[in-house]
């Protein structure tokens, strides 16, 4: 389950699987706690009704019951741990992707922002009455968008 959670994100139905398993594990554990009371008490407690040579093999019996309880408690934190790594990997994944798409965002910004302001109509704007002026913003609204492509290329956001 582990290098599942690692390998990709969870799907919902293995996040419900996390769920059950946890759940089980507490039952487990819930049924399992008052078993080393008992134990104790008939290894420890001098009981009419316990001979004395099997209070020995009580405490073998609450040994087990122990590292029954500890392994409980271990495969617990594992699930956690995997459902924590699931929730860390979707995270990273959102974040991947606004990246890209705050990327994108912004090198469409550029010739929306140009064109935003050519399209106010406005009488005197320099370019407007210069041959190439066209092709100069045009031009100059291609180099800002392929720079800001080659610089969030660069930094891995694209």
């Amino acid at each position: 389950m582990e290098a599942e959670v690692l390998a990709s994100a969870m799907t919902r139905a293995q996040i419900e699987r996390l769920y059950l398993l946890r759940r089980d594990l507490l039952r487990l554990r819930n049924a399992v706690g008052p078993l080393v009371e008992v134990c104790r008490r008939l290894e420890r407690d001098h009981l009419p009704m316990v001979r004395e040579t099997m209070r020995p093999l009580f405490r073998d019996v609450t040994d087990h019951v122990r590292t029954i309880q500890e392994r409980i408690d271990s495969l617990r934190e594992v699930l956690a741990f995997a459902f924590e790594a699931s929730l860390l990997v979707g995270q990273a994944q959102e974040t991947a992707i606004s990246k890209k798409l705050a990327s994108w965002l912004a090198i469409v910004a550029v010739p929306t922002a140009v064109a935003g302001i050519y399209g106010m109509n406005f009488k005197y704007i320099p370019e407007l009455q210069w041959e190439y002026g066209y092709f100069v913003v045009m031009g100059l609204m291609v180099a800002a968008c392929g720079a800001l492509f080659w610089r969030f290329r660069r930094s891995g956001w694209l």
